[in-house]
């Protein structure tokens, strides 16, 4: 498991009137950038979580990565990554996110909508495309998904996702 110190600010400090807007901070989302691109050069995906608490984290879990003959993909955080996740949260952090790459297109399949890790009002969603190369054009080539009345959103890129989750500037 690796989890990264990335910034001394919390990751959702502000308020809009609806809901805790998250900002995502360069540190994070260059450490997810890498390591979903380490994965991806063996042609598997990768997933993390993104934690909040006295600072914005990014929590690698132990996890297993399968490709088939067909290169049909899939990552599992099996019983030691889930527990991996459970240690890595001290008094008052929550995760906020989970942050996933993808071969392709960045969307939202069955298994992500299924995945239970972040299934509370607010939670936040973020798939990578072309397994993490997407992030170096920042968020806005990413799909983010808000969970809101029991299901994923997805929120496109501009003034309605801002209101929700936003990247800090290199």
């Amino acid at each position: 498991m690796r989890n990264h110190h990335t910034s001394q600010q919390p990751g959702s400090p502000q308020q809009d009137g609806f809901a805790s807007r998250l900002v995502l901070t360069f540190g994070v989302l260059d450490e997810a950038r890498k390591f979903f691109e380490d994965r991806g050069t063996f042609g598997l995906e990768g997933t993390a979580m993104i934690k909040a608490g006295a600072s914005l984290d990014l929590v690698i879990p132990r996890q297993r990565a399968h490709r088939d003959a067909y290169g049909h993909v899939n990552v599992e955080v099996a019983r030691e990554g889930q527990m991996d996740l459970a240690l890595a949260l001290v008094t008052d952090e929550i995760y906020v996110a989970r942050i996933h790459s993808h071969p392709g297109d960045a969307f939202h399949s069955a298994a992500d909508d299924a995945n239970p890790v972040i299934s509370f009002e607010g939670g936040i969603s973020i798939v990578v495309p072309f397994f993490g190369l997407g992030l170096r054009r920042g968020l806005d080539a990413c799909a983010v998904y808000l969970f809101t009345g029991g299901s994923w959103a997805e929120l496109p890129a501009g003034p309605q996702r801002d209101r929700c989750v936003v990247a800090e500037k290199p």
